[in-house]
């Protein structure tokens, strides 16, 4: 047990020194002109952290989801648009290729998206279907050896900056069950482009675009597991997914409640520092207690994960608490900054306008209750 502790304590010192040399110094001229790092992607491919999960022999790192969840924490703690983007890049496409991809498909495209080198989108959301994904207008049509693709996507994480994107068709009828299949498909293959770029209120380096396939060609072989299966196989990728959106919560909210602190202890008013008010002291004490709750729930979620068992419910419940707490805690922290906190020269106001992207992205608050609620009614 205490290697155990070791090592995720290395991990997460690891992650901390890359974030503080290679991120912190960028936050906001990143953050205002929206530009996406691509370089620094390359970066964190050698450090290992963007197949955190995949197994050594396809070129990851081999890791456990309690190490994934320290990585992204620590990531997060700096710049959350740069743990949304290692988040999406590790447990949707990287992740989707190496649980449902055959032998061939997981040496063909692993080791490039493990390394950095080529970076990953994974294509679900629509213009009019964002959790009604039975209803996608995206659909694929068998032509001999072929697949035909036509329709578009749209808030997808690299959509413009991506090599390799898994994107989830209609190859039924509308509503009906096991109407959907994934399938591969790479930057340059005619007709897949990308579109308008999102201009958003927060995560702002983490690049949201639209996905647009015109008649694009894709051969059976780029098929992930067996026609009709795609919900399902998104179902499953959006379970895991919900304990790196808990991680990035975890992270912003524990790099607005640090600053909180840090600042609560620095500024005096009426002969002494704001954190002995009461008022203040409270609010810096739920913080602190809504982090660790968040982390447990967070934990118990990666153990279940790790060990294969259920944890749809137990997932949900760690997306849902965290990214709610994170948005409770951002808010709290631009509140005990007073007027600087409105202002670009404190990262208060940065924490506050990435924290609501934890509560929409990879399934809103709203759906993981239903989650939660069915579970626990059936």
């Amino acid at each position: 047990m205490d290697n155990t502790i070791d090592s995720l304590k290395m991990v997460a010192e690891t992650a901390r020194e890359f974030a503080e040399k290679n991120i912190r110094p960028n936050i906001m001229e990143w953050d205002e002109s929206q530009t996406f790092p691509k370089d620094l992607f390359h970066q964190l491919g050698e450090m290992g952290f963007m197949g955190i999960v995949i197994p050594e022999q396809y070129g990851g790192s081999g890791l456990g989801y309690h190490e994934y969840v320290a990585i992204l924490d620590e990531i997060s703690q700096v710049d959350p648009s740069i743990g949304l983007s290692v988040a999406a890049h590790n447990s949707l496409c990287t992740n989707h290729i190496y649980e449902f991809g055959n032998e061939e498909q997981r040496m063909k495209w692993l080791p490039q998206l493990a390394s950095g080198k080529v970076i990953g989108a994974w294509g679900l959301t629509e213009h009019n279907t964002g959790s009604d994904s039975g209803g996608m207008s995206t659909t694929a049509v068998k032509d001999g050896d072929e697949w035909v693709i036509n329709g578009a996507k749209n808030f997808i994480t690299h959509a413009i900056s991506g090599d390799i994107a898994v994107v989830m068709t209609r190859t039924g009828e509308k509503g009906a069950k096991n109407n959907s299949t994934a399938f591969v498909l790479e930057k340059g293959m005619p007709g897949f482009s990308s579109g308008k770029k999102e201009n958003k209120l927060g995560m702002r380096a983490s690049e949201t675009a639209e996905l647009i396939f015109d008649n694009v060609r894709v051969p059976d072989s780029h098929r992930l597991g067996e026609v009709g299966e795609g919900f399902k196989q998104a179902m499953k990728i959006l379970d895991g997914g919900r304990i790196s959106i808990a991680a990035l919560s975890l992270g912003t909210a524990r790099g607005a409640y640090k600053s909180a602190l840090k600042y609560a202890k620095e500024r005096q008013q009426f002969g002494k520092s704001i954190s002995e008010f009461q008022a203040i002291n409270f609010m810096l004490a739920d913080m602190a207690t809504e982090i660790d709750a968040s982390e447990l729930l967070i934990q118990r979620a990666s153990t279940l994960k790790m060990a294969k068992k259920p944890m749809t419910k137990e997932g949900a419940m760690a997306k849902l608490y965290a990214s709610e707490a994170c948005v409770r805690i951002s808010n709290n922290a631009v509140q005990i900054f007073g007027g600087y906190g409105y202002t670009k020269d404190f990262p208060a106001e940065k924490f506050y306008r990435d924290s609501k992207l934890c509560t929409i992205g990879e399934g809103t608050s709203e759906i993981q209750r239903l989650v939660i609620g069915r579970d626990i009614t059936k």
